[in-house]
């Protein structure tokens, strides 16, 4: 198979598709790689690492799009990259989209092969290829909130850890999965007061285990969120359902009743953000403030550590593009339900059941669609 990586184009997105190390995996294995020039440079993965490798080098994206079988991508098509994409062409990447109904609907219109690395899951029902950047995420946001809690930045001035004789900051976290897990952790161990907010109780008991204590873990509740939300002074929103968009949990009047200087943190913007208050942001203009209150909605937050993030993704995403090249797209997605479970877009079709619910679309079953 001739696989394409073209240049990331979104504001400050230095990931790349593929690594040296995964480019050497696919070319041993007799398939062609075809990169854009300099798709790499950003983290110090220049031409040559590429053609030592057996990789060519594309001088465009326009070549890369119209020679590649199938293209592997970190974030969604951009609008010019949407008017390249050819019928039966493979895309591969983080898709996103439930709360993105253009985009949904350029791929339809492509008649492409649309594989979301989003709601691509495993045997233990987690998202595999989404887990090493919720991962990054969720550490990332501590930082992010440590940052945007100094006054210079519009914080109210708190260090996130106290001092001696100094209460240390209280930090929420919604959500107790990947990227809240990982939050709490860092903001624990930078010795914040921490909570974590989850409706599964199972979760909370897990997470109560993993902290030994150090961490509260508190049932969600309307009344619990708010109560917790309104006291705070940093929220992380970490909430996913796979596929659908982001329930908004902290609403407009909670914001209005923060402290000013509070910070919001939305790892869950990508799905729409789970603040009513929330819009999208990018790393050259991140943050604003409403009623006081300072939001931080960066909408691809692991491309600020781009190295660390593309090696990760790397780690998780190659075995299904091998099984993907290997086999073709057709036998791959018949064979692995969980490739197939990342599958939202068919030749014009809807194959991901909370996606086509959240836009409204018509949803045709994957297994259906293929077979067809």
């Amino acid at each position: 198979m001739l696989i394409g990586v073209p240049k990331e184009i979104k504001n400050h997105e230095y990931r790349v598709g593929l690594t040296p190390v995964s480019v050497r995996e696919l070319t041993q294995l007799g398939h062609k790689v075809l990169m854009e020039t300099n798709a790499g440079a950003g983290i110090g993965f220049n031409d040559k690492d590429y053609q030592k490798v057996g990789a060519d080098i594309a001088a465009n994206a326009e070549e890369v799009f119209a020679k590649a079988e199938m293209i592997v991508k970190v974030k969604e098509l951009q609008s010019s990259e949407l008017k390249m994409l050819r019928k039966g062409q493979v895309l591969f990447g983080y898709l996103h989209l439930a709360p993105d109904p253009e985009q949904a609907k350029s791929l339809m219109d492509a008649s492409c092969v649309a594989i979301s690395y989003d709601t691509v899951t495993d045997a233990r029902g987690g998202l595999p290829l989404l887990a090493p950047m919720s991962e990054i995420a969720g550490r990332m946001s501590i930082q992010v909130g440590a940052w945007m809690l100094e006054k210079g930045q519009g914080g109210s001035g708190i260090l996130l850890s106290g001092v001696s004789g100094v209460a240390p900051a209280k930090v929420v976290v919604l959500g107790g999965g990947v990227a809240g897990a990982n939050a709490a952790r860092v903001a624990a161990g930078m010795g914040a007061e921490v909570v974590v907010i989850d409706k599964n109780s199972r979760r909370l008991y897990d997470l109560d285990l993993q902290f030994s204590g150090s961490v509260k873990t508190i049932f969600a509740t309307q009344e619990s969120v708010e109560q917790y939300v309104i006291d705070a002074d940093l929220v992380i929103g970490a909430v996913l359902i796979p596929g659908s968009s982001a329930p908004k949990l902290v609403t407009k009047e909670m914001v209005k009743k923060m402290r000013t200087g509070s910070v919001l943190i939305d790892i869950a913007i990508d799905q729409g953000g789970c603040f009513e208050t929330s819009r999208p942001t990018t790393h050259a203009d991140p943050s604003y403030c409403v009623d006081g209150v300072m939001h931080y909605c960066v909408t691809n937050m692991p491309g600020a550590v781009a190295r660390t993030s593309t090696i990760a993704l790397n780690n998780a995403t190659l075995p299904f593009v091998i099984a993907l090249a290997q086999k073709g797209y057709r036998q791959a997605l018949l064979d692995d339900i969980h490739l197939r479970n990342g599958l939202n877009v068919y030749f014009g079709q809807i194959t991901h059941q909370a996606v086509a619910r959240d836009l409204g679309f018509k949803y045709e079953a994957s297994e259906k669609a293929i077979a067809a």
